[in-house]
C-alpha cells in the first residue's frame, strides 16, 4: 500500500480561469473507489457548495479518494441565482455550444466518465420537505427537501454501488439516526426519471445513470432555519456515502451545527500576485488605491469558494455567494525587491515574507537600510519623511479611517522602488 497522500488547499485563478476547480484528495491505495462530489450546480442554493468546501478544507482520506467541485456554476453562485443562464441542470442530454454554460457542462461530463469516478453525487437545496403524502404546501409528495433523490432503483449494468435504492435507504437512514429536529428527517424520492420524469432526463444524475455510473443527489431543505443546518446534514449525507463505498477518512471538524457555524464565518485569506496580501474577515466593503498589475493580476484564495469578478472600476471579491469586498485598484509596475522585510515587534527583532501579516501589542517598526526603497505605512502621516521607516508605530499614530477592516485594528504596510510596487504586509493590532 502506498502512503496517503493529501492535498495543500491553494486557489489560484486569473480572468482566464477554467469554469470551475476540481479537488483531488487522493490516498493512492490500489483499486480505490473514487467519490465524486459536486456543488453549486445551483447557485442559490449555498448549502451544497458551502459542504463541499468544508470537504476540501477538513478532511483528509486514508483510504480511497475524493474528487470535490465545490463551485460548478461559479457565475451563478457569485449572483445567488439558480442559474443566470437558465438551469444548468437541464443541459445534460443537449447544449448549444454557444450557450455560455456549454464549458462547464462539457468539462463535468468527462469527469464524470473518468474510469476513476465510481459514484457520484450532486448537492442541492430543495423546497419544502418531502412527504409521500400530502400535507400542506411545504410537507408534501412535490417537495424535495431532505431527500435521497435516485433516477431508478438499480443500474442496469454490473456495479459494486448499483442498487441506488438500496444505498439511498441506507444513507436516509443513518441521517435520520441525528436530526436537529424530528421533521427533518430523510426519504428516497425515486423519480423514476425514464418514465415519469421528462425534464430530470436532461439532469446531471440521470447522465451518469445511463452511462452505467451511480449517481444521488442530495437535497437539504430551504425551509432549514440557517446555513449551518443545511451543511450539517449534506456533510453526514457525504460521510455516509464514504462509509458505504468504504471510503476511510479523517477530519478535524467537529460535526455539529454550533461547530459548523463557527467555521462557515473563516473566509480565509488572500494572496494577489504573490505579494499582496487580505485576511478577509471583516473586510471593509470597499478598498482603494490596492496595487496591481494592469493585467494578468493572479488570485490565490485559500477557501475553496473565493471568486472575483471584474467591474467598471475595480475587482469584487465572493466566498461563495456572500460578497466579501470591492478592491479599486492602483496600477504600478511590479519590481523584485528583497524576500524578507526586517522589523521590529514590541520590541522583538523579526523577519517575514512579503505578502504575509503580523500582530502587535504595542508598536512596531520596519527595518529599512536602502535609500531606493520606500516604506509607506497606509494611514500614517508624517510630513518631514517619505520613507516611513525606522520609526516606531503605535495603533494611536495611524488614521483609522485607512484601516482595512470594521475594527479598525488591521493597516497595509506597502514598499516601493521609485514608482513600482515591491510588495505589502498586513499589521494587526489586537
Amino acid at each position: 500500500m502506498k502512503l496517503p497522500f493529501f492535498i495543500v488547499l491553494l486557489i489560484s485563478h486569473t480572468l482566464s480561469a477554467d469554469p470551475f476547480r476540481l479537488i483531488k484528495k487522493e490516498s493512492l491505495t490500489e483499486s480505490s473507489p473514487t467519490l465524486l462530489v459536486i456543488g453549486g450546480i445551483h447557485g442559490n442554493e449555498p448549502g451544497s457548495y458551502f459542504a463541499t468546501a468544508l470537504l476540501a478544507q477538513y478532511y483528509q482520506i486514508e483510504r480511497g479518494n475524493v474528487w470535490i467541485v465545490p463551485n460548478l456554476n461559479q457565475p451563478s453562485i457569485q449572483n445567488d441565482n439558480r442559474g443566470i443562464y437558465g438551469d444548468m441542470n437541464r443541459k445534460f442530454a443537449e447544449i448549444n455550444p454557444n450557450d455560455p454554460d456549454y464549458d462547464a457542462v462539457d468539462q463535468i461530463k468527462k469527469i464524470i466518465l473518468s474510469p476513476e469516478v465510481g459514484l457520484i453525487l450532486n448537492l442541492h437545496d430543495g423546497h419544502g420537505f418531502y412527504r409521500k403524502e400530502y400535507q400542506n404546501t411545504i410537507f408534501n409528495p412535490n417537495s424535495w427537501g431532505q431527500t435521497c433523490v435516485i433516477d431508478q432503483g438499480i443500474l442496469e449494468g454490473p456495479h459494486p454501488f448499483g442498487n441506488l435504492n438500496d444505498i439511498a435507504s441506507k444513507v436516509s437512514q443513518l441521517l435520520n439516526e441525528n436530526l436537529i429536529e424530528n421533521h427533518h428527517y430523510f426519504d428516497v424520492r425515486n423519480t423514476n426519471t425514464r418514465f415519469d420524469d421528462e425534464a430530470m432526463k436532461h439532469s446531471l444524475t440521470y447522465f451518469a445513470v445511463i452511462n452505467n455510473k451511480p449517481a444521488f443527489a442530495i437535497e437539504t431543505s430551504k425551509n432549514l432555519p440557517t446555513l449551518h443546518h443545511k451543511v450539517f446534514y449534506q456533510l453526514r449525507a457525504i460521510e455516509s456515502y464514504m462509509q458505504i463505498m468504504g471510503i476511510q477518512f479523517k477530519t478535524s471538524l467537529i460535526l455539529s451545527p454550533e461547530e459548523i457555524e463557527k467555521i462557515l464565518k473563516n473566509d480565509g485569506n488572500l494572496t494577489i500576485n504573490n505579494d499582496f496580501y487580505l485576511n478577509l474577515k471583516d473586510l471593509k466593503n470597499t478598498l482603494s488605491f490596492i496595487p496591481l498589475q494592469s493585467k494578468n493580476n493572479d488570485f490565490k484564495f485559500s477557501h475553496p469558494l473565493g471568486s472575483f469578478r471584474k467591474n467598471h472600476s475595480g475587482y469584487d471579491l465572493f466566498i461563495g455567494n456572500k460578497k466579501i469586498s470591492t478592491l479599486i485598484p492602483s496600477y504600478h509596475l511590479k519590481e523584485n525587491c528583497s524576500t524578507y522585510i526586517s522589523l521590529f515587534i514590541d520590541g522583538k527583532h523579526e523577519h517575514i515574507p512579503f505578502a504575509s501579516d503580523f500582530f502587535v501589542n504595542a508598536d512596531f517598526e520596519i527595518i529599512n537600510n536602502d535609500p531606493n526603497i520606500r516604506v509607506n505605512i497606509i494611514g500614517y502621516t508624517n510630513s518631514k519623511v517619505k520613507d516611513e521607516s525606522n520609526i516606531r508605530i503605535k495603533l494611536s499614530d495611524i488614521d483609522t479611517k485607512y484601516a482595512i477592516d470594521s475594527h479598525k485594528k488591521s493597516y497595509r504596510i506597502e514598499f516601493y522602488r521609485q514608482n513600482c510596487f515591491c510588495g505589502m504586509v498586513l499589521v494587526h493590532f489586537k
